[in-house]
């Protein structure tokens, strides 16, 4: 036996190191009949089960257990609270301050959203091939300016939806069917919103020849335009208005439901203003660009009104 101030070999200190973790393992899974000292397993997946999808707002034809379910252990059924973290999220790093995120983690319908997005963004590429001299270069340096301004409206959208999806977590069929078809808008609106925004910088620039375009063909794009936009927030319109619907199912607090009634009025306020530059480009396209200008002004008076 060594003394107290002996030095035990590396393998011997090593090989006792391990035996007291595996006594102390033993202990806690259940072999000794001392208290546990360490958490259960079985008890920590109960818990975080039910975090991954909120069940309220999925299909009916799933059947998630909203509140957990018993462990192996014979442990009492484990109740989350209606104000629980997802668990992808991190204590002080909330999302939103005041707006608790009730989808869990990524579903296959947010995935498929993203493809898409990407997909509309790759069609803004100004140009697939590699310049091969001066001239071809500046070309394209022109159209990233245009390129530019359209990435960041799709971007917006993209982050429109994300934080919509976020919030509620909604799966049911008249959301899915909402998400396909603002899917299916955005490919739509890619090349009308590329087209716009190429056509106004060439003007601004002076590069653009004067036979581009009439008053005809003007008219008839900054309409699709419109009708574009329109559409867009029509449908996070329609969106939002199904959440606010389903309030009580998802247990919004009151201020929850104020912000989601706020978004309502604010997509109506897109709509109408898309509407009012959609009959202007009737007789003036060139001013039916500028009522996009009113977004700023009509949202801080918006903002401004509810106490934001």
């Amino acid at each position: 036996m060594h003394s107290a101030c002996s030095i035990e070999p590396a393998g011997e200190l090593h090989g006792s190191f391990a035996a007291q973790i595996a006594a102390q393992d033993d202990k806690s899974y259940g072999h000794d009949a001392g208290v546990a000292t360490r958490p259960n397993l079985p008890v920590v997946l109960a818990k975080s089960h039910g975090k991954r999808q909120n069940p309220k707002t999925m299909s009916r034809k799933h059947s998630h257990d909203p509140h957990g379910s018993a462990s192996p252990s014979g442990n009492a059924p484990v109740v989350e609270s209606p104000h629980e973290i997802p668990s992808e999220h991190r204590r002080g790093l909330l999302p939103e301050k005041y707006f608790r995120w009730r989808s869990g983690e990524i579903t296959r319908l947010e995935a498929f959203c993203d493809v898409v997005f990407g997909f509309a963004l790759t069609l803004l590429v100004v140009s697939l091939e590699v310049p091969r001299n001066y001239a071809e270069l500046m070309a394209a340096m022109r159209g990233f300016v245009p390129f530019a301004v359209c990435f960041a409206q799709l971007v917006l959208i993209w982050r429109g939806h994300y934080i919509f999806s976020r919030r509620y977590g909604l799966e049911d069929g008249y959301t899915v069917f909402l998400n396909v078809v603002l899917l299916f808008v955005v490919l739509f609106y890619v090349y009308p919103l590329k087209f716009v925004f190429t056509m106004l910088f060439l003007q601004l620039t002076g590069a653009l020849p004067a036979s581009a375009l009439n008053l005809a063909q003007a008219s008839v794009v900054m309409r699709i335009y419109a009708i574009g936009f329109a559409a867009v927030f029509l449908l996070f319109l329609f969106m939002y208005l199904h959440a606010y619907k389903l309030r009580n199912e998802l247990g919004l607090s009151p201020v929850e439901v104020l912000e989601t009634r706020n978004a309502v009025q604010e997509n109506i306020l897109f709509v109408l203003i898309a509407t009012l530059s959609f009959f202007v480009a009737l007789r003036s396209p060139a001013w039916s660009g500028w009522m996009y200008a009113l977004i700023g002004p009509v949202m801080s008076v918006h903002g401004f009104s509810e106490g934001k």
